[in-house]
């Protein structure tokens, strides 16, 4: 026998689904050390980011961890682990892709580089009264339209409406308040 490293083993306790769970945290070192390259690497093709996909890595030993007794033997660890990065890293990539996410962005951006001073007040006030000139269906339309920058079909099948019935609200509003505006 050498004095080398021992090889891990990984035991499914009999009439039980998962690995061993004398110590999942050894278990799951032993996990990180052997196939955490593959790990990488897996997060780091799909990522395309050395970064991320570091940070990547570890969210999914991180969800190893948590998942761990999920885990059902049927396939290798290896396998399981591939698995749990190609999905974490997917998530990753259509969070990226997500509008809300630029969008949120830009914000962040743009209020980092500007004092809004009183002229925000203001317009908050001017914006409340415009819209407590009309009903909440109206309002809800204006916001979503306006404010959250959706488009007329994604109103309309949120508010469980017509996209005309959503046209014709943001007419009303327009009108309500080019009327406030001119008088």
């Amino acid at each position: 026998m050498t004095a080398g490293r021992q090889t891990p083993t990984f035991q499914v306790i009999p009439g039980e689904k998962g690995l061993a769970a004398a110590d999942p945290r050894a278990q799951l070192r032993e996990l990180y050390g052997r196939y955490g390259a593959s790990v990488y690497g897996r997060c780091s093709y799909v990522l395309r980011d050395r970064t991320k996909a570091e940070d990547a890595m570890q969210d999914v030993f991180a969800k190893a961890l948590t998942h761990y007794a999920s885990f059902r033997a049927e396939s290798s660890p290896l396998t399981w682990l591939i698995k749990i990065a190609t999905h974490h890293c997917l998530n990753i990539l259509r969070a990226e892709r997500a509008s809300w996410h630029k969008r949120f962005e830009r914000e962040a951006k743009a209020k980092e580089s500007t004092d809004p001073g009183p002229q925000v007040f203001e317009m908050r006030e001017l914006v409340s009264r415009m819209l407590s000139l009309v009903d909440q269906e109206t309002q809800a339309v204006a916001i979503h339209y306006h404010v959250d920058e959706m488009t007329l079909e994604e109103v309309a099948a949120l508010l469980g409406r017509s996209v005309p019935t959503v046209r014709k609200r943001l007419q009303e509003f327009a009108a309500v308040c080019g009327k406030e505006f001119s008088a």
